[in-house]
């Protein structure tokens, strides 16, 4: 019976004995937030439209703003908001090359609008016949000198490109310089960044 009992106390105090105080975790230093607090956190206060024409109009400024910002993105040559024929260097250098060059191609329109006027104007039969004929003669003339101009761009673009931009993708970067060589300066988009001569155009207050 003793030998018993002694057993019975030898075990009991081989036991671990439980620590009656929690252990505690070094803290943050500061409280933890509640659920909501941290959510109303993270999202910004939205005012829902009180009916179909507040949303509407709550519709219009969204895209306004966003309008904005696209155009700004624009001006300040952004490629995130060009469209995918204009983005990467090589059709960045087509640009450049062009815009920092006078080419022919550009003064086309400009000029085929003067003769067009010119031969709208008021006048004796005579001279009327002669801005006709000279219009016949000289339309095809400047267009073929256009053309060659356009040609002649294509080739030194995709062959400075190559050199410039070894294993990149130059598919279409001749006709792309080509076709820019022939618009009218200001109407270009992409905006031009350099002046002819290869100086960059200041930027605007």
């Amino acid at each position: 019976m003793f030998r018993r009992r002694t057993q019975i106390s030898a075990d009991d105090s081989s036991a671990p004995v439980e620590d009656p105080k929690p252990r505690q975790t070094p803290g943050k230093g500061r409280p933890t937030p509640k659920r909501s607090v941290a959510q109303g956190r993270r999202r910004s206060p939205v005012t829902a439209p009180a009916n179909r024409k507040e949303a509407y109009r709550m519709q219009r400024e969204r895209d306004r703003a966003l309008r904005a910002k696209h155009r700004e993105m624009l001006l300040r040559g952004d490629e995130r908001a060009l469209p995918a024929r204009d983005r990467g260097p090589v059709r960045k250098f087509a640009r450049d090359w062009v815009d920092s060059r006078r080419l022919p191609g550009q003064y086309f329109l400009p000029v085929v609008f003067i003769i067009m006027l010119l031969s709208m104007v008021p006048a004796t039969p005579a001279i009327q016949s002669v801005v006709l004929l000279g219009y016949t003669l000289s339309l095809p003339v400047v267009m073929v000198f256009v053309l060659g101009s356009a040609v002649y761009v294509a080739r030194r673009v995709k062959k400075e490109a190559a050199e410039k931009f070894p294993g990149e993708n130059l598919r279409g970067v001749g006709f792309y310089a080509a076709m820019r060589s022939t618009q009218i300066r200001r109407l270009r988009f992409p905006k031009p960044t350099l002046l002819p001569g290869g100086v960059p155009i200041p930027p605007k207050n």
